[in-house]
């Protein structure tokens, strides 16, 4: 009689810096329970509060929308700082996490736990310092670069996201046994098929125009007012551009009002429907977000990047138009016009499409979660 397979429980540690952190962690955890096992997903700073989970996260998201070039500056710094030491303030921040996490810890249990985001890693790692025990630990990089102090953690298992940073994150101090390219994770539920018209009409698209979508990620970065207006002087009359606008309620406002009876434009604010809009889409225009570009590839989309973050998301739009897996432009009338050349150019298409195929793994989530089950079990 063959062993019934043993029931594992996972603990996946975020932080709503950014929605690509979070997306991540929920991708695997879906995958995990495909798999039969169960998985947890919580912002771990909440266990100090969640005042001080609020603040972190508005900090950011203000810091990106506000001070961009000075986001992106801090960023070189802290690039240039974690190659020269082995502790940061960062680390000290999350050293003072390490006795709330071993309190929750303590009092629940878990056979691995898996962290799409730098914060827990770290507060895991100075638990290991300090020999205290902890299950496996598994850290997915959400984006296609190593982020600052990132050679300052010390998990059991490193999930990149292409093969070409592993010699970057060797060069960084990670070990390379324990670097894994199985991809970014993205929820099952984005690649699955669906029939366009069908999502089209769903969504209240104009099912005889092209659909181009532009996205702004989470927070509705991007530029997407400036990128809206030149559309609109493009004069194109076979395009509907349909603008996710995130949790920017602002800019939500200001687009639902300015474009007001405009057929050109289907104004969206927060959705939980993305892969509807994937589906309808004929071509995307996104920021290059870990989650939201590598979600547009995963679907196999002729794919605009625009407007980087300074930071990550510039290592991320460098990596996607060299592999031939996305476009880019310095103005938005550049931005416009390549776009609306690529939507109309079917073997450019295929090209890139070939490309994303090559370079992206549409299953992930999955090989990761089976990977990360194989880990356990052997453990």
């Amino acid at each position: 009689m063959q062993a019934k397979e043993y029931l594992l429980n996972y603990l996946i540690l975020s932080c709503k810096t950014g929605g690509g952190h979070n997306a991540a962690a929920n991708a695997i955890k879906d995958s995990l329970i495909l798999a039969g096992h169960s998985a947890f997903v919580f912002d771990y700073l909440t266990l100090r509060s969640k005042k001080t989970a609020k603040t972190v996260a508005d900090f950011y998201i203000k810091t990106v929308q506000t001070a961009p070039a000075a986001f992106g500056f801090a960023y070189k710094i802290a690039l240039a700082w974690g190659k020269h030491t082995k502790r940061s303030p960062i680390y000290a921040f999350n050293t003072a996490m390490v006795k709330y996490l071993k309190k929750y810890l303590e009092e629940n249990s878990y056979d691995g736990i898996i962290c799409t985001h730098l914060y827990p890693a770290e507060t895991l790692t100075a638990m290991k310092r300090r020999g205290i025990a902890t299950p496996p630990v598994f850290f997915v990089f959400t984006d296609y670069t190593n982020i600052p102090f990132v050679e300052e953690t010390c998990a059991d298992e490193y999930i990149l996201p292409h093969k070409a940073i592993v010699e970057e994150s060797i060069k960084r101090g990670l070990p390379a046994e324990k670097l894994h390219p199985f991809g970014i994770p993205v929820k099952p539920e984005m690649t699955k098929k669906r029939d366009k018209s069908e999502c089209k009409i769903h969504l209240g698209l104009d099912l005889e125009k092209k659909t181009v979508l532009l996205i702004g990620g989470s927070m509705g970065a991007g530029n997407l007012t400036l990128l809206s207006e030149t559309f609109e002087k493009s004069n194109v009359d076979d395009i509907q551009v349909a603008i996710i606008c995130g949790n920017n309620k602002k800019l939500f406002d200001e687009l639902q009002s300015k474009y007001a009876g405009n057929p050109m434009f289907k104004i969206f604010g927060k959705t939980d429907e993305m892969p509807l809009f994937m589906t309808a889409a004929d071509i995307v225009y996104t920021k290059p977000g870990g989650l939201t570009s590598t979600e547009a590839v995963a679907c196999r989309k002729p794919l605009v990047l625009i407007y980087p973050i300074p930071g990550c998301e510039s290592y991320n739009l460098e990596l996607f138009t060299s592999l031939g897996m996305a476009i880019t432009a310095d103005t938005p009338e550049k931005l416009i016009q390549s776009g609306l050349e690529l939507l109309h150019d079917a073997t450019a298409q295929e090209k890139m499409i070939a490309a994303q195929k090559k370079n992206v793994n549409e299953t992930a989530s999955a090989d990761i979660a089976d990977f990360i089950i194989e880990h356990t079990n052997k453990r």
